[in-house]
């Protein structure tokens, strides 16, 4: 029992000294004080409000060539592991072992392609060079929208058609300037759809 009767004197003799201490500082001219906090207040209120300023577009074109290259290599790395990989393996064929749950994850991992797929061509608007690029795969792009009920439905011509916008997209994120690198996405990503 020493022990906590000494760790409680240690902790009131340290309030003790704060409180002293923060008693001393505060001085007795409480008129000085107030004046003190209503100048302060009153310059607050006096000065314009602080507006955020905006980026250069050199800034802009940076960003955009970086989130499309996180948007485009999630989308890759999706495509690659749950759809690619799988119709390689031949899990989407009849008859096939695990090719239930295959065709769910390669659904799912289409679902998140796409949804990628059409941010990065969001954000490759913001750079020209980039949107130039991309501009010729934006029906490509589109057309993914049904190809995850066809993975569903085991349409195996459909995985290609996932690799081959991929490998388009990559294409032309390169001529831009913006290599894009297979990013495999967590689950939680592709439960959120990648918001």
């Amino acid at each position: 029992m020493p022990v906590p009767i000494r760790r409680l004197c240690v902790a009131l003799a340290v309030c003790c000294a704060l409180v002293a201490g923060g008693t001393a500082c505060a001085g007795n001219d409480a008129g000085a004080r107030t004046s003190t906090r209503t100048a302060v207040t009153t310059a607050a209120l006096n000065q314009p409000a602080a507006e955020p300023s905006p980026s250069t577009s050199a800034e802009k074109q940076r960003f955009a060539k970086t989130r499309f290259v996180a948007n485009a290599g999630l989308a890759a790395g999706a495509t690659y592991q749950w759809i690619y990989k799988p119709w390689k393996a031949g899990k989407f064929k009849k008859g096939a072992k695990g090719r239930r749950l295959a065709l769910v994850k390669a659904g799912v991992a289409g679902l998140f392609t796409y949804n990628r797929l059409k941010a990065a061509e969001r954000n490759a608007k913001g750079d020209p060079l980039l949107s130039k690029a991309l501009a010729p795969l934006s029906k490509s792009i589109e057309s993914l929208k049904d190809l995850p009920a066809k993975l569903r439905r085991g349409d195996s011509g459909a995985a290609s058609d996932f690799t081959d916008v991929i490998n388009n997209v990559k294409d032309a994120g390169k001529s831009a300037g913006a290599t894009v690198q297979n990013k495999v996405p967590s689950a939680g990503q592709l439960r959120g759809g990648g918001q």
